[in-house]
């Protein structure tokens, strides 16, 4: 039986993710990569098939049925572009149906003593965890299909800036925008908490340089003084892989941003809605290219910018645990590295999200706004493709210290 708290929050976000494509008509094309709202709420309801009924219960009947649909055997990791499988879905009020049938039968099986079979997956809800994190994480899919079709319906220069946004430098007053974390071993890692995914695993001790993080990712104001610096259309800033993904995809600013007809840069929201850019929020909407082409050109700029580097991971997570750094869930934050498995990571409980190690995925560090509690926390290492865009991410500089 699991713990009620870890139910309700199951529930609550199951009812999310049935309301996003309730909400709205599932008759547009797939998002590339993303598929359709009506694939991503197939895709997680597999997954619990697939765990709790096939792995722990062993009936695979149910799942077997939409293997071709929603597998591979619905883990963390990578699976072929939906975009092939969408057009093969039911009706939304079908899919509709069979989500509440499965999801609510998974629920009553969860709290239900006796309902379950005893197996190890099950020990200090550890599955039920990774089933809620996985779900947290297609509502943010979710979300992501949502804002490409209202940016492809957006119609141009048709909102008005009241408050023009003006471009800020990248650091006003150094004392004040960066923290120094002086040289030194620290933990990273989770403690083996029931809910921390195998790639948080195990704890680890790092020996880190001194080094001074800024207390907050980067602005809108900041980002658009690189645009207007011609930061998108210098060579120099970008290396060799952000110069052929500049070259295939000529933009010229971040994923959401539009420009009105006095030519002043404006947001769209997931909604559609357009509004000013407020200039102190994080910049969002831009990968991991774009994030460093800005950190070159700040580095460039000699003076207190010299040597900005985006941040590591671990120099993220260690001013995130010491309280140092601010604004930590607006944004996910690019990271410099490749994600990686710590050494003696064992993969639990789906051992096919190993396979995002070897495909170049970049780490991400924090939160967005759209981000569910169950994966606000420290350790928590997410990953995207470096060319991703629609991750709700931004960035965050390291300087070298004083």
């Amino acid at each position: 039986m699991a713990k009620p708290e870890i139910l309700g929050q199951m529930s609550a976000l199951q009812g999310l993710l049935r309301d996003l494509l309730q909400e709205e008509p599932d008759d547009a094309l797939p998002v590339p990569g993303l598929g359709t709202l009506g694939w991503c709420l197939g895709r997680s309801v597999y997954r619990e098939l697939y765990w709790l009924r096939e792995v722990v219960c062993g009936e695979a009947d149910l799942s077997a049925r939409v293997r071709h649909l929603f597998g591979e055997e619905a883990g963390s990791g990578p699976v072929p572009d939906p975009a092939a499988r969408c057009p093969l879905l039911p009706p939304t009020p079908h899919l509709l149906r069979w989500a509440r049938e499965i999801q609510d039968e998974d629920l009553r099986r969860l709290a239900t003593p006796g309902a379950l079979p005893g197996h190890p997956l099950l020990a200090e809800d550890r599955l039920t965890w990774y089933l809620l994190q996985e779900s947290a994480k297609d509502f943010e899919r979710m979300l992501a299909v949502r804002l490409a079709r209202r940016l492809g319906r957006a119609e141009p220069r048709a909102y008005r800036v009241a408050a023009p946004l003006a471009p800020r430098p990248p650091l006003a007053d150094a004392h004040r925008d960066l923290v120094e974390v002086t040289q030194g071993h620290y933990r990273i890692g989770s403690r083996h908490e029931p809910f921390a995914y195998d790639n948080e695993l195990p704890p680890q001790a790092v020996e880190l340089s001194s080094y001074r993080i800024a207390r907050l990712p980067v602005t809108n104001a900041q980002y658009l003084g690189f645009m207007e610096a011609g930061g998108y259309a210098d060579p120099d800033l970008w290396g060799d892989a952000g110069r052929r993904w500049l070259a295939a995809n000529p933009v010229g600013a971040p994923l959401h941003w539009r420009q009105d007809v006095d030519g002043c840069w404006y947001g769209v929201g997931l909604t559609g809605v357009a509004a000013d850019l407020p200039p102190d929020q994080p910049v969002s909407g831009i990968n991991r290219h774009e994030a460093q082409a800005y950190t070159n050109w700040v580095s460039g700029l000699g003076g207190s910018g010299a040597g900005a580097v985006l941040q590591h991971e671990y120099q993220w997570e260690v001013a995130a645990r010491a309280g140092v750094i601010e604004g930590t869930g607006r944004v996910w934050e690019w990271c410099a590295n490749p994600l990686h498995p710590y050494p003696d990571y064992s993969p639990f409980p789906d051992p096919h999200g190993a396979r995002v190690f070897a495909l170049g995925s970049v780490s991400l560090r924090g939160a967005s706004l759209h981000t569910q509690r169950c994966l606000r926390r420290a350790s928590l290492r997410h990953w995207s493709d470096p060319t991703e865009r629609r991750g709700f991410a931004g960035m965050r500089l390291v300087f070298p210290p004083t």
